[in-house]
């Protein structure tokens, strides 16, 4: 009698769903055939049995999850009990014949061929790298051979790997947040183009976006506000506190321009310029990077036309900028080349409609194209 356990499938997988078995209680089955099909996280898998005989119980039910090497059926193979952990074993026949040798058994003048221990996942793993399970020693049970014995022997002779280093400081927290707003956010994204051909040479991109914003959340207040998931509240702002996306070889910050309603131009480039600088002597007190309405992403500066730039709670809505070029447009009967620049908004549609989204693009489009 032998109990056959659950073999490492070669994913690094801790457990196993059972999705169906193959066999019952009383078959008899052969070297090789179908037992039961599991549930990895990659895809449905098929379990060889690892020898033949009568199977005698099966110790768990279709919706069961196994642990690595749990019992899963035991095999009366009419030998001495052994325990049977490894899927696919060599099978060596009982007596050879006449016409063909025994699997162990060599051609005169030749070798006998080592019986290899390993999972068929693990010689499909050998395979794929070029490792031969031959020349391996098995850290496995009984000597079988691991999928991490072969990942091992692909590696060796190559350049190592460079270690995992856990992510500190600001690129932890960035990380920490994106993980929420993944969790916690239903962004939808809205795309247009400002026709800025009006513009004059020269004028401060970042200043035209920041005013297009709060002339946007004048006209449509809804974005313009935080929005409590768990207790489905909202809460909208009168005043504009844009926090700004500052790129820097650490991480991602976001400090705030508290109230752009009340900035002129020349303030308002001030204001942005003292930010940068104290982001990058990292001398930012946590309130200057805390309490923004609204967001802005002005990526174009460095590439990119369109994007879907990410809502932090518990604000709803977030401006995305791309890289403006010269496009072909029609004036009047003729064509022309005017410069346009790409326009992004994800906004939670949980705190806000679409139509509402819709008039707010409209407006910030608006004065976006405004000569001044």
């Amino acid at each position: 009698m032998k109990t056959f356990t659950l073999p490492d499938l070669g994913e690094g997988l801790a457990e196993a769903e059972i999705v169906a078995w193959q066999v019952g209680e009383g078959d008899k089955v052969v070297l090789d055939q179908p037992l039961l099909s599991v549930e990895t996280a990659k895809a449905i898998v098929d379990v060889p049995a690892p020898f033949a005989g009568k199977v005698v119980k099966l110790y768990a039910r279709v919706g069961d999850i196994v642990p690595l090497g749990g019992a899963l059926v035991d095999i009366d193979d009419g030998a001495p009990d052994d325990t049977g952990t490894v899927v696919g074993d060599s099978h060596v026949a009982a007596t050879p014949t006449k016409d063909k040798p025994s699997a162990n058994v060599a051609p005169a003048g030749k070798p006998a061929p080592v019986a290899v221990r390993a999972a068929p996942a693990v010689r499909a793993l050998a395979s794929r790298l070029g490792v031969e399970l031959a020349t391996l020693a098995g850290s496995g049970p009984d000597g079988a051979i691991t999928s991490a014995d072969v990942e091992a022997a692909a590696r060796h002779g190559a350049p190592a790997a460079p270690e995992a280093q856990a992510l500190r400081g600001p690129r932890r927290a960035m990380a920490q947040n994106m993980a929420i707003s993944h969790a916690e956010v239903v962004p939808v994204l809205l795309v247009d183009d400002a026709d800025i051909h009006a513009w004059p040479k020269g004028e401060d991109a970042t200043w035209r976006l920041m005013r297009a914003m709060v002339a946007a959340c004048r006209a449509v207040p809804a974005l313009n506000a935080w929005f409590d998931g768990k207790a489905l509240a909202r809460r909208v702002f009168e005043h504009v506190d844009i926090g700004i996306a500052l790129d820097t070889e650490e991480a991602l910050f976001v400090p705030v321009i508290r109230h752009a309603e009340k900035l002129d131009r020349a303030r308002c480039r001030a204001e942005l310029n003292a930010l940068k600088d104290r982001v990058r002597a990292r001398s930012l007190a946590p309130a200057q990077l805390k309490g923004h309405t609204i967001t802005l992403s002005n990526f174009g500066m460095f590439a990119g036309r369109y994007a879907s730039p990410v809502v932090m709670p518990p604000t709803v809505a977030i401006v995305g900028a791309g890289r403006a070029r010269l496009e072909p447009v029609a004036v009047g009967d003729a064509i022309g080349l005017h410069r346009r620049l790409p326009i992004s908004i994800t906004f939670d549609h949980r705190a806000c409609t679409g139509a509402e989204a819709a008039r707010f693009l409209a407006a910030l489009l608006a004065d976006l194209e405004l000569a001044e």
